[in-house]
């Protein structure tokens, strides 16, 4: 999302609050998982959008992107990007093909609280590039959440993150920042992804409580980026092609919860003693 200011200090959240971010957060799994079954060759984006805030209806939850303000509002309650698109795409007819990337963007609020998730799903085959992308930025994201608990400051945990991506040949997008989160979409703090003069003065203590939605977008090739003439799709300059992760995050005194994990499938049932 687009940076936010840090002139505030985090708002720290109790574990009851946590604990309701994280109902929020199965929900927003739970729409990944129904997008995720449906990201198949042939099928419009549109009509995942559509199925998501089906959902987010039957179950209560207010989506917190559609209407959200802009030049125009977004008009979705998904963000999908394909390929070159880095954020905010919007979803529409266009049809999913094979070897695209595609990176679904979606966040809701349940009882006053909210969560925010992004994936990057390769549709059928891919190139084995692209799924190095993929696989890098989802490494970028996962060095964040194992950091978190042993650093001090954020600006330890994203230099760590920016460099993983530039060792492995890629490039951090610098124009769009992760963001603090709890009873509404954007906090503070601003969450970027690298390090660099204006970012540290910006720097934040991590410590219990803090909640941040941490999203890394990682360019194939150069970091530059441009908005389209729908006021909303961000693509690479060079048409190259981008991948975008994020989780919700707490800090808790015991480590990091995952607020927009995917659910763990219930213990299967004692079998019953043989006879």
């Amino acid at each position: 999302m687009l940076r936010a200011s840090n002139l505030k200090p985090p708002e720290l959240k109790s574990a009851r609050e946590l604990a309701l971010m994280r109902e929020a957060g199965k929900l927003v799994a739970r729409a990944h998982a129904i997008c995720r079954q449906m990201a198949q060759p042939g099928v419009r984006t549109i009509d995942i959008d559509r199925a998501v805030e089906e959902f987010y209806a039957a179950h209560n939850a207010t989506p917190l992107f559609k209407g959200y303000p802009g030049k125009v509002p977004f008009p979705a309650v998904t963000c999908m990007s394909l390929n070159e698109q880095v954020v905010h795409g919007i979803p529409g007819p266009r049809v999913l093909k094979d070897g695209d990337l595609l990176k679904i963007d979606t966040a809701c609020k349940l009882n006053g609280w909210c969560a925010d998730r992004a994936v990057t799903l390769p549709i059928g085959e891919v190139s084995p590039e692209k799924r190095r992308l993929v696989r890098v930025a989802e490494e970028t994201l996962r060095i964040a959440i194992d950091l978190m608990p042993k650093r001090k400051w954020w600006s330890q945990v994203a230099s760590e993150m920016q460099r993983h991506v530039e060792r492995s040949g890629f490039s951090v997008v610098t124009a769009y920042v992760g963001h603090g989160i709890g009873r509404v979409m954007h906090e503070n703090p601003q969450v970027p992804n690298y390090v660099d003069k204006e970012t540290r003065k910006a720097d934040f203590k991590l410590e219990p409580g803090i909640t941040l939605a941490v999203e890394p977008m990682v360019n194939m090739r150069k970091g530059d980026v441009d908005t389209l003439g729908d006021a909303w799709t961000v693509v690479t300059r060079d048409r190259m092609p981008s991948v975008h992760v994020e989780h919700t995050l707490a800090l808790t005194p015991d480590g990091v919860l995952v607020i927009t994990a995917d659910e763990d499938p219930p213990p299967a049932a004692p079998k019953d003693p043989t006879p």
